[in-house]
């Protein structure tokens, strides 16, 4: 499809007014970079003199931030722990103007908290001399142990106020514990009776039933995971396992990303209709899925279609994997990344 520059402003347009709720298992993502200089004389390891750190909200509380960044209104519910890394999410994401009022601190579970060392090396590419950066190791501290009562009451009476102030709610499922079939069918039957887009990024490790749900955005191997299919790259194999992920929910669009092959878009009546990426240059994949469900969730509820809205998040994907990081984009680098693939501007 082809979009007309005034249709691309009048949807970016629309962005600050739309209110978004994400609701998943939210992490703090600390980087830590140095250089390796030589092996412990204690074991067999690099030793890395740390040169820089910087930390990131993750998981669901990125969405968050991929929508904060593109201007919406942004909200986000959890579960944190009464920590240091909780207090760190909660300062990280208050300076991004994300609410954080729906936010549970425990003490009986820790913040997710995922620590990345990586060695920074040097090395000429094409006459330019570009640092690169290499993980050693990813330390994890996490519970997944189920919400405690207490907890779950607090949420779920939250949720059902914050569901019905927010145009859209986007579920977001790590596997943490915090995701059960008693929070999605509350999730989607309030979205339901208050008119509300839910979208969804489903965990294969937790089968449930998401009908009733608007967007389902697996990825290219979460969708043959999920239907029990082997894992292929070909076009036949994957618009059939999206066809019967998309009956067994009854969702109206079901976008799958595929990767360096773009995204393939599933919708209730239409044609399936894929887009190539959009993507220059690829330096880190991480976080992309993240920018697409957040793109394409904030889309459809500034009125987009479902093929505007995919191809706003196809391009909104391709801006990201040009960063390091889990990155996030502005309109602006949205924008302008139409003007370079279709010549909107």
């Amino acid at each position: 499809m082809h979009f007309t520059s005034s249709r691309l402003t009048e949807i970016l347009g629309t962005f600050p007014s739309r209110k978004i709720l994400v609701i998943g298992d939210v992490m703090l993502d600390e980087f830590l970079w140095g250089k390796v200089t030589r092996i412990s004389p204690e074991a067999p390891v690099p030793v890395v003199d740390i040169q820089r750190r910087a930390s990131y909200p993750g998981g669901a509380a990125n969405v968050a931030r991929n929508l904060a960044s593109l201007g919406a209104k942004s909200g986000l519910a959890g579960i944190i722990g009464e920590d240091v890394p909780g207090r760190q999410l909660v300062q990280l994401l208050g300076d991004e103007g994300i609410a954080t009022a729906s936010i549970r601190k425990s003490p009986l579970r820790p913040t997710t908290h995922k620590t990345r060392v990586c060695a920074i090396t040097r090395q000429l590419h094409d006459h330019l001399d570009i640092e690169d950066q290499q993980q050693l190791v990813r330390v994890d501290e996490e519970s997944r142990k189920p919400l405690d009562p207490e907890s779950k009451r607090w949420l779920f009476d939250r949720l059902r106020e914050e569901i019905a102030a927010h145009d859209a709610v986007i579920v977001e499922d790590y596997a943490k514990g915090l995701i059960d079939q008693e929070l999605v069918t509350l999730v989607v039957t309030e979205a339901k009776a208050h008119g509300k887009i839910v979208a969804i990024d489903p965990n294969p490790n937790n089968p449930f039933e998401w009908s009733g749900g608007t967007v389902l955005k697996p990825n290219r191997k979460e969708a043959f995971q999920s239907v029990g299919m082997p894992f292929s790259t070909g076009e036949e194999a994957i618009l059939r396992a999206g066809t019967m992920l998309q009956k067994r929910h009854n969702v109206k669009y079901l976008l799958i990303t595929l990767g360096e092959a773009g995204m393939l878009l599933l919708e209730q009546g239409q044609k399936p209709y894929h887009t190539p990426t959009r993507a220059q240059d690829v330096f880190d994949v991480s976080g992309a899925g993240d920018t697409a469900i957040a793109a394409f969730t904030l889309a459809l509820a500034s009125g987009a279609t479902g093929i505007e809205a995919a191809e706003i998040a196809n391009h909104a994907a391709g801006v990201v994997v040009g960063k390091l990081g889990t990155a996030t984009l502005t309109v602006e680098e949205l924008r302008h990344m139409f003007s370079k693939t279709e010549g909107v501007a």
